[in-house]
């Protein structure tokens, strides 16, 4: 959320609310703060994008001109 800031206390309460609906095993190792995601155009968010930067396969994105805003991709890397 745009309004929403990153800190502990936020992490903190995302990490319990993912453990209360999922179950502990779901627990995030690591959780990344980001302004945007990388949409198309239609609005959807390219997860296989995503994936890519999780993995550090940042050479190999494949075909992104799709993107609403290439910008993001580099501000996730």
């Amino acid at each position: 959320m745009p309004d929403q800031t990153s800190g502990a206390v936020l992490r903190i309460e995302l990490i319990q609310q993912i453990r209360r609906l999922i179950g502990p095993i779901a627990t995030p190792e690591r959780i990344q703060w980001a302004d945007a995601l990388p949409r198309t155009r239609s609005g959807k968010i390219m997860r296989r994008l995503l994936r890519k930067i999780s993995t550090g396969d940042i050479f190999a994105m494949g075909d992104t001109s799709t993107l609403l805003d290439p910008d993001v991709v580099r501000q996730l890397i």
